[in-house]
């Protein structure tokens, strides 16, 4: 289970690598000797005590390591009061929302305390961390793990019930060896860093939030990720485990009658699904999911979106299929329901389809209960088929009207108190203009 991330400072909470690279550039000036810039760009997630040394035994300098640091404090002080520190993008609001979900988070940078404080009460973060912990705390900066042990150890965690997010080689390399799974950012301004080691690898914060980290945490570790939960159902990431219950049901001839991607043998349809785990899952984010009892478990079918070619398009396609023992009782509008619900607002799809046979009357009575409109009758995998559509556009529009109307019946409930001999003045000069629209 996910109880903590923890945070790299320089390059992934602030965008302060240019100008410490700057920085350093200029205090090195004043000692004689000119360094470029590709030079610099493997001091990103170094200590600065490390840093330093590297570069008087590099050039020969005769001044100590304290002379430089002090230059160079000078020097970014100077450097931060005209310029400041740019926050990355999102990165608070991410922050704030895995606060919200209860997540401990800490920052681990190589950078001094002083540095981090600093930074962290200007962008107003340090009331979300639980620990920081600086470069001062430990002996080997990054690489080596000892920060991200330290900080496992002082927020109470194991490696596997965390998260690191990092922005540099050398703290990914870190992470590693903690044994700690991490998330790596790509920010341009931190140099070519080689974050391979990373299991997931991000370009923006702007669509980060809990259920994303959960979701690539349990990836991480060969955990089937929840999707999303109904009244009476969950959604979730089918296992190599529920093959066998999944493969059950499709051998009743009315539930496989309109399925065509199902083999005929268990282990051929088991080494399918660990295929389909990795390329599916784990690549596009989205898949044909298991749909499971709330109550007890149970796995009654499987319900979902993936990608396939349909009258010589690629379209995003729903599909739904359910154990016929739970037939009848409104499961495949509950569950369809909410993966439409799920794609369109979480994932952001524009466009999603259903070929639906046209002898397959309960598919398309679902179909036209999502809202979902016809758009053309084609031939796909020999079946005269109709391919029914719904867009974001339409989904949104017509989410606007059922919520619309669920708020006109909350009023309509409250007015029809107003015949029982109750002086409602005061409420009636409230509403009365919503009834009004009736």
């Amino acid at each position: 289970m996910l109880k903590a991330v923890i945070f790299d400072m320089d390059g992934v909470l602030v965008d302060s690598e240019p100008l410490n690279l700057q920085a350093l550039i200029q205090s090195v000036q004043q000692f004689g000797v000119q360094i470029t810039l590709d030079y610099c760009n493997q001091f990103i997630g170094v200590s600065t005590t490390e840093t330093m040394q590297k570069i008087i035994d590099d050039h020969n300098l005769t001044c100590s390591i304290e002379d430089l640091i002090l230059v160079n404090k000078q020097t970014k002080r100077k450097m931060i009061k005209e310029e400041g520190y740019p926050p990355i993008p999102f990165v608070k609001t991410f922050i704030q929302d895995l606060y919200r979900h209860g997540i401990k988070m800490a920052v681990a940078s190589s950078s001094p305390e002083a540095d981090v404080l600093q930074v962290t009460k200007t962008l107003g973060l340090y009331k979300y961390f639980d620990k920081i912990i600086s470069g001062d705390s430990v002996k080997h900066s990054k690489p080596a793990p000892d920060i991200f042990l330290l900080t496992l150890k002082e927020l109470g965690v194991s490696a596997s019930q965390a998260m690191i997010i990092e922005d540099s080689m050398n703290g990914s390399i870190a992470a590693k060896a903690a044994n700690v799974k991490c998330i790596g950012f790509l920010n341009p301004n931190s140099g070519n860093q080689d974050l391979s080691r990373a299991c997931v690898l991000i370009e923006s914060f702007q669509d980060m939030d809990y259920h994303f980290i959960e979701s690539e945490y349990r990836r991480a570790y060969g955990l089937p990720v929840e999707i999303t939960k109904t009244k009476r159902l969950i959604i979730r990431e089918l296992t190599i485990e529920d093959i066998k219950a999944m493969y059950k049901i499709y051998q009743d001839p009315k539930v496989h009658e309109f399925i065509d991607d199902i083999d005929d043998y268990l282990e051929e349809e088991i080494e399918k699904h660990k295929a389909y785990i990795k390329n599916v899952y784990s690549f596009f984010g989205y898949g044909l999911w298991g749909v499971f009892m709330k109550d007890s478990n149970e796995l009654i079918g499987r319900c979902g979106i993936q990608n396939r070619s349909i009258d010589n398009k690629t379209e995003i396609e729903l599909g739904y299929l359910l154990d016929i023992n739970h037939w009848g009782m409104g499961y495949a509008l509950e569950c369809t329901k909410a993966v439409l619900s799920y794609a369109f607002e979480y994932l952001g799809i524009q466009r999603i389809v259903a070929s639906i046979d046209k002898m397959n009357a309960r598919s398309l009575h679902v179909a036209k209960k999502l809202g979902m409109q016809p758009e053309k009758e084609i031939m796909d995998r020999c079946r005269a088929c109709i391919l029914y559509v719904i867009t974001k556009e339409d989904y949104d529009k017509q989410h606007q009207t059922d919520e619309a109307s669920r708020r006109k019946e909350a009023v309509y409930r409250v007015l029809s108190k107003f015949d029982d001999g109750i002086d409602t003045s005061v409420y009636k000069k409230r509403y009365q203009y919503r009834k009004d629209e009736k």
